[in-house]
């Protein structure tokens, strides 16, 4: 079997995965039209049509409904050949793909994921960071990373030990033109930046006291959707931001953010690594492995 062809093959399952010739680009890393051509010539070697194309979807036909189911578990039989081969391996190499929301790999990216970069330089890691939960082993991922009470129960489990809070901040200035809330139900009187789901929703602030739980519906002059903009427009005086508190850990220090409410905003569940049982695990699977463990226990 030629390289082209486990490239064809590769091409056919991830279409099939992903239901998205674009998608299915991405995640092998070449041009849509690449993809396109591959597939074309593949189907016009069979003598079949594997896929049924219009302008808004992509669905296998029966005849590649039967081809997937064919070929998918062998090129896991390949796959798993390969990975107990590289396992060999006295140093870790290869490629390391993990899914996370953004705030979490920002809280790891540099004791965790830059400190075993300059330990095993032979290892690439695919970071891929996105809003939305994902199936990590239909999407193609080795790990997930989320906090431990979103890890599917199927799933190993590597807590990382971090705290985290959420933080509700301002600027000084801010604070000092329009006071500060005591309360959450204060809120309702400040401007606030607020912030929109993945999914389309608003966020509501969350709080939490003396097993008192609010959640807060919080009005403003704009609403973003990536926590590093809300840093920003709570730096420039715009309102207040709900945030996690390690993105503006160093604003805080360094007086270019104030934090209220404090005492509303309790311990979130700490961060975990997840992954599914395997066997054979390459060797840069198993010292990432090691390393979050290490970092965990300090």
């Amino acid at each position: 079997m030629t390289r082209s062809v486990l490239v064809e093959l590769e091409a056919v399952l991830s279409i099939a995965r992903h239901g998205s010739f674009r998608a299915a680009a991405l995640d092998l890393g070449v041009s849509t039209t690449a993809l396109s051509n591959s597939i074309a010539k593949l189907e016009q070697r069979l003598g079949i049509r594997l896929f049924n194309r219009t302008t808004r979807s992509v669905s296998p036909t029966d005849a590649g409904r039967t081809f997937v189911e064919r070929v998918g578990p062998a090129m896991t039989d390949i796959h798993d050949a390969m990975v107990a081969a590289q396992s060999l391996q006295a140093t870790p190499s290869g490629t390391l793909r993990i899914n996370a929301f953004a705030t979490a790999a920002r809280e790891v990216m540099e004791p965790l994921i830059l400190a075993f970069l300059k330990r095993f330089p032979q290892v690439h890691i695919d970071l891929v960071t996105e809003g939305r939960l994902v199936d990590i082993v239909a999407a193609g991922f080795d790990l997930g990373l989320r906090p431990a009470d979103l890890v599917p129960n199927d799933m190993i489990a590597v807590p990382l030990g971090l705290k985290r809070h959420n933080a509700v901040v301002a600027s000084p200035e801010f604070l000092r033109t329009h006071g500060r809330p005591v309360v959450p139900a204060d809120l309702y009187r400040f401007r606030c930046i607020r912030a929109r789901l993945p999914n389309g929703a608003l966020l509501r602030w969350r709080f939490e006291k003396d097993g008192e739980t609010v959640q807060i519906d919080v009005q403003g002059a704009i609403t973003l959707d990536e926590s590093s903009l809300v840093r920003i427009a709570a730096q420039n005086g715009v309102g207040l931001g709900y945030v996690m508190e390690a993105d503006v850990r160093e604003d805080i220090a360094a007086g270019r953010l104030v934090r209220v409410l404090e005492d509303w905003t309790p311990l979130l569940a700490p961060l975990a690594l997840y992954y599914p049982g395997r066997k054979n695990p390459p060797a840069a699977f198993t010292a990432f492995i090691k390393a979050a463990r290490d970092f965990a226990n300090g």
